[in-house]
């Protein structure tokens, strides 16, 4: 129950509840319009940077129509730029190509004369390897036959002598020697120098221990090394050994002998690798030689022999000079009597100038009927008179 002005209301009366239901919808009304009022001034507080941004906006939209616009004449004028552009750049390359492209037509030209040029000297370098081939072809045949010719003993010993014998005849006069001397033991040396007293004549034998020395290159192993070392030993030592007893004779030869090696190789293999072989040759008085110092050897036998003779015709040559500085007196005598002959014949010579001026002056008052300067009768023009004129003048 509701009591309202002295009045009581039942709450289910129709009337209350529509009162109550006015009231209510009055209220909601109320409320509804506060809130609307509340959101309206929220909206307001929030339109306002609404308002604002929008008109930055606006005015970013306007640069951005100006920049639009700006850059359409940039583009424009970037367009303009680049089809000059691109027109200079066509022109340089069509000039670039124009040179390139002659430069490209003189290479060739000149490329293809150097080609030419070229051709040509590997034409004449083809027909130069071709004459070296022909040549290395006969010199091979020629290895072939010198491999032929040592491989025979005989042989080989005919190349040491022959090639002792040419470089004997180069160092030493022709009578300082005797190429296959026959000695008084019926053995007959390669050659014999014939040097003075000391030390006398002196022999040269050639020698080639080629097998031994060929086994010792192609030794592969230590064994094979060993082997052929042993057999070079044998060699030499052999080679010493008759040189030493057939060659040295006390009285006939010199007490010294030389064994020539015809191989330079042979020689420094000796020397460099077995030393005691060189000293065994030493001691037995048999001095091992290749062609290089054979040579050196003969030039210093050479200066001895001439040194030897020299002192030889050394009294001959004392006369020889006491007779010549003789000829030499006379010869200054005589240049002496002659120079006084010149003299005296220059003061002749003086004397007869003077009388034929004196004779010339005389004929031109002659000439001139001058004849009261005449002094008187001439004498005859003798040498006393000329002496006499050339005396007074």
């Amino acid at each position: 129950m509701i009591t309202l002005y002295g009045q009581t209301y039942a709450l289910d009366d129709p009337l209350v509840l529509a009162a109550l239901g006015g009231a209510a919808l009055l209220l909601l009304l109320f409320i509804i319009l506060i809130v609307t009022l509340r959101a309206a001034s929220r909206s307001a507080r929030m339109t306002e940077p609404l308002g604002y941004h929008l008109s930055q906006l606006g005015n970013r939209v306007e640069a951005l129509s100006a920049g639009q616009e700006r850059l359409t004449g940039g583009l424009h004028h970037v367009s303009e730029a680049q089809a000059a552009s691109q027109t200079k750049v066509l022109q340089l390359m069509e000039q670039r190509l124009a040179e390139v492209s002659r430069g490209m037509s003189e290479s060739l030209q000149g490329t293809a004369t150097r080609t030419a040029r070229s051709l040509g000297e590997l034409q004449q370098r083809l027909e130069t390897i071709d004459k070296a081939q022909s040549n290395i072809e006969k010199l091979s045949g020629d290895v072939l036959s010198l491999q032929d010719i040592l491989s025979n003993k005989q042989t080989r010993g005919a190349f040491g002598e022959i090639q002792l014998n040419d470089i004997v005849r180069k160092a030493m006069p022709p009578d300082a020697f005797t190429m296959q001397a026959t000695l008084s033991n019926g053995r007959r040396a390669d050659c014999l120098i014939h040097l003075p007293n000391p030390p006398g004549p002196i022999v040269i034998d050639s020698k080639f221990p080629l097998e031994a020395y060929e086994a010792l290159r192609r030794a592969e192993n230590q064994s094979q090394l060993i082997e052929a070392q042993r057999m070079l030993r044998i060699a030499v030592r052999a080679h010493i050994k008759a040189i030493s007893e057939r060659y040295i004779l006390d009285g006939e030869t010199a007490d010294g002998a030389l064994m020539f090696l015809p191989s330079e190789a042979v020689y420094a293999e000796l020397h460099a690798n077995f030393p005691e072989l060189v000293r065994e040759g030493f001691n037995a008085k048999v001095w091992i030689v290749s062609p290089t110092t054979c040579m050196a050897t003969l030039n210093t036998m050479r200066a001895v022999l001439k040194d030897a003779r020299m002192r030889e015709q050394a009294g001959a040559i004392r006369a020889t000079l006491r007779q010549l500085h003789r000829d030499v007196e006379l010869v200054v005598e005589r240049v002496s009597k002659l120079d006084t002959h010149f003299n005296q014949a220059r003061s002749d010579l003086e004397g007869i100038t003077t009388a034929a001026e004196r004779a010339g002056k005389r004929a031109a008052k002659l000439d001139n009927f001058d004849f009261e300067e005449l002094e008187g009768p001439a004498e005859p023009l003798t040498l006393a008179s000329a002496a006499r004129v050339r005396d007074t003048a």
